[in-house]
């Protein structure tokens, strides 16, 4: 163990139950060792492994409905979205990055924690945009929520849900974004708090649900990419 990683809070073991303990124990390892060494993870974080980073994200577990396809934009290190795959083994997880280095990583990291319900793709959100389609969108500390919304709302099936996790701006960053949401044709967008007795202070997340995107703009976007994809010989 590294000489920085604290013994991890009894509460994890109340969000970490089953497999996901001993995984959410090597996890803080990896990110502690190669996740520091690659430049993942600042040295001074590790001492908040635990509180900062893995319960931080764990408990937004709480807002994603069950058995759903959920794609983590930006995942850098895995966080939230590896998180989330460890603690809650009944959905489907993309984490998409564009990083080689962190891609590696988190490849490596999916095969050392055994984690059967996750994939990775190198790239960027707008690129998988009518070629992929998504229940949930994660983002941890990616980008302000304008920017998000652009990149999010087109990987979403209509009333899927954008889950971003915002600090004391939260509130600021969606009323900023009004205008934005009004003319995406979102069905709705809220506060959330999740964590509440686990994580102190609780974790904000702004919810965002997906409307049909207005003048069929998501759908011209599959016909793009469908179009834009090579044709198959006669005979393959």
């Amino acid at each position: 163990m590294s000489d920085q990683l604290p013994e991890p809070p009894e509460v994890a073991r109340e969000v970490f139950t089953g497999d996901a303990w001993s995984r959410a124990e090597a996890f803080a390892e990896l990110l502690a060792g190669p996740g520091v060494v690659r430049g993942l993870l600042g040295p001074r974080e590790v001492p908040r492994i635990w509180d900062r980073h893995l319960l931080n994200c764990a408990v937004v577990a709480e807002a994603v409905p069950a058995e759903v396809r959920l794609v983590d934009i930006g995942s850098g290190a895995g966080l939230p979205g590896l998180v989330l795959a460890i603690v809650r083994p009944d959905i489907s997880v993309t984490l998409l990055e564009p990083l080689l280095r962190r891609t590696v990583f988190l490849e490596e990291a999916v095969e050392t924690l055994k984690l059967g319900n996750v994939e990775v793709l190198r790239g960027r959100a707008e690129e998988f945009a009518g070629r992929r389609e998504f229940d949930v969108v994660s983002a941890r500390a990616v980008a302000p929520l304008d920017r998000l919304l652009k990149w999010s709302l087109p990987l979403l099936r209509e009333g899927g849900e954008l889950l971003a996790m915002k600090g004391e701006r939260a509130a600021e960053e969606l009323a900023e974004s009004e205008t934005q949401l009004h003319s995406s044709g979102v069905r709705s967008a809220e506060l959330v708090s999740v964590g509440h007795g686990k994580v102190e202070p609780p974790a904000t997340l702004i919810r965002v649900v997906a409307g049909r995107a207005p003048g069929g703009e998501r759908q011209a976007s599959r016909r793009k990419a469908r179009a834009s994809r090579p044709k198959r010989a006669r005979g393959e």
